[in-house]
């Protein structure tokens, strides 16, 4: 537990590196902030966080620098708090008037939402739609378009979509199809998506159905949510990131580039942060190994009573009262717009 004093000091520290991402000295904190004590009594305070781990000093004649350690006491204190005052209330209150105006389908909400988080942050925005496989099934269509060959549509209570077409495996009729439709629309609606090898029993064991198709749409529709969750991930503003000076060195950023590239990884990265209904902020080291040098500020949303998840990553030198009051009130702007 760090006294008061420490704290401001920390805290200091730690704004004026996010400010300048130079080591800092003693005597700048005196100058920019107001700390009431002299010189040597913060060089004294910078040696004790020096010793707890929350600072180091990259050369003996360097500044300090926040650790990880450090930085969490940061966030800590600053979420206790409750001041994370990033956002000016203009920029609030434009965020809110824009998603009151949003009319637009949840795939067009996350692409704007990942464009003005970034904007936002200057660091790279994720949006996750709803996860369809713990989203409730609302209807299922089946189309004949041959006597082996069927489009499948599958609709969420997220007004979320996700179609394939499908080759059957034995011909059927559009009769048998339309009947193999009303079966799975009355087992399967108002199901979770991971509900839906649980109903598998109760369709197979249908006598007025064909079975075998009845079987392979069923397992269709359990591939189709998975492929779709697999595609619900859109960010922006990795170019953005590549500007700090943390990033100088592209190879850095390799690690982050292949994590938004698989779609599957990126959401069961973010989603399973998510063990609370607040902001959550993962700080270096507590992230995945190839995120120990960035942070992590995530928030879920909702649409149609399922939860998706946006957030943002940068460098552990990130202005955390900025990246949090922004990931909150862009969560709260999309759960109104989607609910």
């Amino acid at each position: 537990m760090l006294s008061d004093r420490r704290r401001i000091v920390l805290q200091a520290l730690v704004n004026e590196y996010v400010r300048s991402a130079q080591p800092v000295a003693s005597k700048a904190l005196v100058d920019r902030y107001d700390l009431r004590v002299s010189p040597a009594t913060v060089r004294n305070e910078l040696s004790f966080l020096e010793e707890t781990g929350h600072v180091f000093q990259p050369h003996v004649s360097a500044g300090r620098v926040p650790t990880d350690v450090g930085y969490r006491a940061f966030v800590d204190a600053m979420l206790e708090a409750g001041s994370e005052q990033g956002l000016t209330p203009a920029e609030v209150e434009s965020v809110r008037k824009q998603y009151h105006a949003l009319e637009h389908e949840v795939a067009d909400a996350m692409r704007e939402t990942s464009a003005l988080l970034s904007r936002l942050t200057n660091y790279v925005a994720v949006v996750i739609a709803p996860t369809l496989r713990r989203s409730r099934i609302r209807r299922i269509n089946l189309v004949w378009i041959g006597e082996a060959r069927a489009v499948l549509v599958v609709v969420t209570d997220s007004g979320q979509v996700a179609d394939r077409t499908i080759e059957l495996v034995e011909p059927v009729s559009p009769e048998a199809l339309v009947r193999v439709e009303a079966m799975l629309n009355a087992a399967l609606d108002g199901k979770v998506g991971d509900e839906v090898r649980e109903a598998r029993g109760g369709v197979e064991s249908a006598t007025a159905l064909p079975a075998r198709v009845t079987a392979q749409v069923l397992d269709e529709v359990i591939d189709c949510l998975l492929e779709a969750d697999a595609d619900a991930v859109v960010s922006g503003g990795v170019s953005t990131l590549l500007t700090q000076p943390e990033f100088a060195d592209p190879r850095l950023v390799g690690p982050l580039v292949h994590l938004l590239e698989d779609g599957l990884e990126t959401l069961h990265m973010l989603t399973s942060l998510m063990q609370t209904d607040d902001v959550v902020v993962r700080i270096g080291a507590e992230n995945p190994v190839g995120l120990d040098r960035m942070s992590v500020v995530a928030a879920s949303y909702e649409a149609g009573g399922t939860e998706g998840v946006i957030g943002v990553i940068g460098p552990t030198r990130m202005d955390y009262a900025r990246a949090v009051s922004a990931v909150r009130t862009v969560a709260d702007g999309l759960s109104d717009a989607l609910g």
